[in-house]
Formats: structure tokens, sequence, C-alpha cells
């Protein structure tokens, strides 16, 4: 089991763990989460998202959202991703989450190399995901609000399987996009898309002469 604090902490002072959901996928938005876990109300099963199945993060994300001191969950579309690129989205989306909690942190302790610009200290934990219990709950309660979209976008566009692969470039998406040509959620600035783009440009091009 992950400790609770990776790092040795004054007290009392109120830690944030931050991450983020869906900068790979070709479609749909960046999500990151916040969470001050509640020392006195240990979760178990807490760890990196990816490492869970899917029915593991619902369970977890539920408990979080019940026991945590404070949690929040803020996303940023693909068309703020377009424009100012996946990284600026993703701490854009860390900013916001951060932001968001009913009780202000201290500190926030970030996954990965790189932290966004908070109003409190920030702390970049490679691998934080997977060793820091507040940022393995930000990563639960990111990849499952994230998910859960990507399941009505399956709705809304029909065709692409968002509901079975997340946007992530799969086989199976990467020939719905090549039958089915983009959709509004797509990322345009993403390699496959583009190139799609390129393809459909050309084709109607062709067609026009």
């Amino acid at each position: 089991m992950m400790q609770p604090d990776l790092l040795s902490l004054p007290a009392p002072q109120y830690v944030a763990g931050v991450d983020e959901a869906g900068r790979g996928p070709l479609a749909g938005p960046v999500y990151a989460a916040a969470v001050i876990l509640d020392p006195a109300r240990g979760i178990n099963g807490i760890a990196d998202s990816k490492q869970l199945s899917a029915r593991a993060r619902q369970r977890l994300a539920a408990e979080i959202k019940t026991h945590a001191l404070a949690w929040a969950v803020a996303r940023v579309d693909n068309l703020e991703i377009d424009r100012i690129n996946i990284l600026n989205a993703s701490l854009s989306a860390m900013v916001l989450a951060v932001e968001s909690l009913k009780i202000p942190p201290q500190l926030a302790l970030v996954d990965g190399a790189i932290c966004p610009r908070l109003g409190c200290e920030a702390r970049a934990v490679v691998r934080g995901d997977a060793t820091v219990a507040a940022i393995g709950a930000a990563s639960i309660l990111a990849k499952v609000s994230r998910d859960e979209e990507m399941e009505r976008m399956e709705l809304e566009f029909p065709g692409y399987g968002f509901a079975r692969h997340k946007g992530y470039p799969t086989a199976e998406h990467l020939a719905a996009l090549a039958r089915l040509g983009i959709c509004a959620i797509h990322r345009r600035s993403f390699a496959p898309v583009r190139r799609q783009l390129a393809r459909s440009e050309t084709a109607d091009g062709s067609h026009a002469g």
C-alpha cells in the first residue's frame, strides 16, 4: 500500500495530490483532478489508475469522493488543446482543479516532471500516481470522469468506438477515422488527425477538379 505522504511535512498542512488523464488520445478533452485525502480515513487500494480495472476505479472514485477532505475535477476541451497544445492544456486543467478545491491546499504534489503555476507551493513527483496516495486518488478521479464523458460521446458520435478506446489511437479508432473522417471532438493538432484532414482535403480537391 502506498504511503499517504511521500514527503515529511509540517502539520497542520493540507496537501493536494494532482494528476491528469487524457493527454494521449486523438479525441475529447483532457481532465485533471485534485484531491486532499483525510489522514484519519485511509482508502485501501488506491494506485495508479492505469493499473486498475474499470470496476476498481469506479469503486475507489466513489470512496474518494465520500471520504476525502476535498476533491475537484476540471477539463479542457479539444478546441483549447488545439489552440494552446496538450501540455499547456493539461497544466491549465490542473490549475482549474486545484483552484476548485473547497479547501485551499498549502502544497500540491503533481504527478510528472512539470508543475503548473499555482497559488500554493507545488512539487513535481515523477511516478507520483504510483507512490503518493493523494496523487493516485487524483489519477483515479480524472480517469473515471474522462472515461464517463467519452462513453457519452459514443452516443453523440456513433461509429468511432469512443466507449471502448476512449479516443486513444487504437487500430479500431484509426480505422474509423479513415472510414468516417474527423468529428467535432477530434484534436486537429494531433498527427493522425492532421493526416486524415489532409487526405480529406486532397480528396475534395480532386473531386472538385
